[in-house]
């Protein structure tokens, strides 16, 4: 795809804006998103970048700062102990220091993820459809055999029996998906 702006370079960077339920896109090439950042990505100022981009999803909540302590209530900015980033300096950056600072910062992108997830903190994925079957089988194999650890654990016998049977239909059931059978 060509960029919209200038007609000569590939397009590397596609926006999409819903007005009163109308779809509108636009497909930029990084040098004319850099000259048009402020038009297009409220006033984010020149030298646009997908950094600028992801800096402006974390500005949703100023919850950087933890709360006021003790009777002096300075605050105080969380930083990372490993790298000593802090988390405004990651909201300039658009990226983390070092590993740890995904642990550090968790509560903090919590909303963030949320908010691109549709309200999901967690990936499900897609299951291949080649692998799809055994994979799902497992999955639910696995759930089957924590709740009958917690069935015996609360003496409830005979629903734990019904859970066993369960988990071997589903056993004899991946082994035929495995052997090609189903």
């Amino acid at each position: 795809m060509v960029c919209q702006e200038c007609n000569e370079r590939p397009a590397t960077l596609h926006f999409t804006n819903f007005i009163n339920g109308e779809k509108t896109e636009l497909h930029l090439c990084e040098q004319c998103a850099q000259e048009k950042g402020e038009m297009f990505m409220m006033n984010t100022g020149p030298g646009f970048s997908i950094n600028n981009l992801l800096a402006g999803l974390l500005n949703i909540e100023p919850s950087f700062k933890k709360k006021p302590q003790g009777p002096f209530r300075h605050e105080h900015v969380l930083q990372c102990p490993h790298c000593s980033m802090t988390f405004p300096q990651f909201v300039k950056v658009g990226r983390f220091g070092c590993s740890s600072c995904y642990e550090t910062f968790k509560e903090e992108l919590e909303p963030v993820i949320r908010r691109l997830h549709g309200g999901n903190s967690t990936h499900e994925g897609k299951i291949p459809k080649r692998i799809g079957g055994s994979l799902q089988l497992r999955k639910d194999i696995e759930l089957l055999k924590q709740t009958l650890k917690d069935l015996i654990a609360n003496e409830e016998f005979e629903k734990a029996a019904e859970t066993r049977d369960q988990i071997r239909q589903l056993e004899k059931k991946m082994t035929d998906v495995d052997e090609g059978r189903d």
